[in-house]
């Protein structure tokens, strides 16, 4: 990045890294700190969260299909796969914690072996190691929820969104921080 392009980002976007940042800095340190001391409560909420969602799209696509009085059966499958798939997830919580805990395994193995392909292609270049080391971290993290899968997945999935909203908390925090006498 050159300096104009830098001065238009700092101009542009750390104004608005006011009060409410630091605010929302500090709501989500705490979340994640709780989380990290609680991660099978917190899997356990994203679950919920993610069924109450689905639920939701559920009903406003079968209203969708009753209003238009749609006669095909596919227009009618997402809605039911929705509501199912949803209802199944409030049902039956621990196994909505395992899939979602396969799921986040397999993406992890994806980026485990984009990031090789790509520290590969970089080899000859500096900082192709950061890439590579990216990509055995996803690898590590993958293996550490297929170990015990699937009840590694109770407090993996936890803890793993924990500390990602704990570092999101203290970025936000720190560029208030830093920025305050700014603004």
């Amino acid at each position: 990045m050159d300096a104009k392009t830098t001065n238009t980002v700092t101009r542009i976007i750390l104004p608005d890294f006011g009060k409410f940042s630091a605010i929302a800095g500090a709501l989500l340190i705490v979340l994640g700190a709780v989380g990290i001391f609680l991660p099978s409560f917190i899997s356990l909420e994203i679950t919920l969260l993610l069924s109450a969602l689905l639920l939701i799209g559920g009903i406003f696509w079968l209203i969708h299909s009753i209003k238009y009085r749609t006669k095909e059966w596919t227009e009618w499958l997402k809605p039911a796969l929705l509501l199912v798939i949803g209802g199944l997830m409030v049902l039956y919580p621990m196994t909505g914690i395992a899939t979602i805990g396969l799921l986040l395994a397999t993406y992890l193995l994806i980026d485990a072996y984009s990031s090789f392909i790509m520290a590969y292609a970089l080899r000859h270049n500096k900082g192709w190691f950061w890439m590579a080391f990216n990509g055995f971290t996803s690898f590590v993290l993958a293996t550490l929820f297929l170990i015990g899968w699937p009840a590694s997945s109770l407090w993996l999935v936890g803890l793993f969104i924990s500390i990602s909203l704990l570092f999101d908390g203290i970025a936000l925090f720190s560029i208030y921080w830093v920025q305050r006498k700014y603004l």
